[in-house]
């Protein structure tokens, strides 16, 4: 039986450790126990919602990733952690509006149009006074970060797969492993210098529901304010509001700025979060590249990386979970999937 080992216990870790096993390789996933960025994210599946003209391979990625995550990903984790399906994308002024509409004409033109609106609150009553425009990505979904990532963990031990300390050196993850992911976010670099991954800071909050408020609205919520991007992703007990997004080295505390733009924000967009408890503020690290495209493919024989997804890891974990084992099977020139389904892999740096 060959031997993986899997430097990384974030999502995509877990996600390749989990689909590598299901094709009767033994696994181990080297892991920091530290709470990095899967812990933090909002965990929206939004392809559409995230998309911006220039980004068309990231587009083809999300789009192909979020099919796997409605056939087959979610198998075997509990259902209850999908929060949301759907996202009404509002702006909050003329300008706002208009990227809008730019968006939207750009998903139009890549064949993968939107429903546009101008009636925004006849969907959610909630919605400031004043916010009409927008439109509704129909397919898209969110996911509670944290019962993912322990879900993930869940049925990877049910499948075999173990856990080992984590590794400062490449070589330390070697020994008994016939082959090496990478798989660590932004600690990638240290274990194969040159790939081009840097750490992007992003601060989320959570904000949980109290008796005699407002309800937790249903369907991702995503905004436009006054040039500034705002996100409120239902949660069983409350709403996660993301996030900022800065380069601040490795600086993971979160700033007095940063919350009050980003509650300024989203009290703007659905006022009735006033009321709800501030829970939790927490910044995490997203590992992000030049051109926002993950890092994924063979590095040399034994080794093989899964880094760089930005703010997309939580979308793209079925995409380069598929990826990383085709390419083990020797196979990641052709489809085990339909073309659509499976864009060519990115080749690493």
């Amino acid at each position: 039986m060959p031997t993986l080992a899997v430097v990384g216990g974030g999502v995509i870790g877990l996600s390749v450790a989990r689909r590598v096993a299901q094709d009767g390789w033994a696994v181990r996933v080297h892991d920091t126990g530290e709470r990095g960025a899967s812990w933090v994210a909002g965990g929206m599946l939004a392809p559409h919602s995230e998309g911006w003209p220039g980004e068309e391979h990231l587009l083809r990625l999300g789009l192909a990733s979020l099919r796997l995550w409605n056939t087959g990903f979610l198998d075997g984790l509990p259902p209850e952690v999908v929060t949301a399906r759907q996202s009404l994308v509002v702006a909050v002024d003329r300008a706002d509006a208009a990227d809008l509409r730019t968006v939207a004409d750009w998903l139009s033109a890549q064949g993968h149009p939107v429903t546009p609106t101008t009636a925004a609150r006849d969907i959610e009553p909630l919605l400031a006074q004043g916010i009409r425009h927008g439109f509704v990505a129909e397919t898209e979904l969110a996911v509670d970060n944290r019962g993912v990532v322990e879900a993930l963990a869940a049925h990877c031990e049910r499948l075999g797969v173990t856990w080992a300390p984590p590794v400062t050196a490449l070589d330390d993850a070697r020994p008994g492993a016939d082959v090496v992911v990478i798989a660590n976010g932004i600690d990638a670099p240290a274990l194969w210098p040159g790939l081009a991954v840097r750490p992007v800071k992003g601060e989320v909050l959570r904000l949980r529901w109290r008796r005699g408020c407002m309800p937790v609205p249903q369907r991702v919520i995503r905004a436009r304010v006054h040039g500034r991007q705002v996100y409120l992703v239902p949660r069983a007990d409350g709403v996660v509001v993301g996030a900022t997004q800065y380069e601040h080295g490795r600086d993971v505390a979160p700033s007095v700025t940063g919350v009050r733009d980003l509650l300024d924000d989203a009290c703007a967009v659905l006022p009735a979060l006033g009321e709800y408890e501030l829970a939790e503020c927490a910044a995490g690290l997203r590992p992000m590249t030049p051109d926002n495209l993950p890092i994924v493919g063979r590095l040399d024989e034994c080794t093989l990386v899964a880094t760089g997804h930005g703010r997309s890891g939580f979308l793209l974990a079925p995409w380069t979970a598929e990826a990383i084992a085709a390419e083990l099977r020797g196979d990641a020139g052709t489809d085990p999937h339909p073309s659509e389904v499976m864009p060519q892999m990115k080749v690493a740096r």
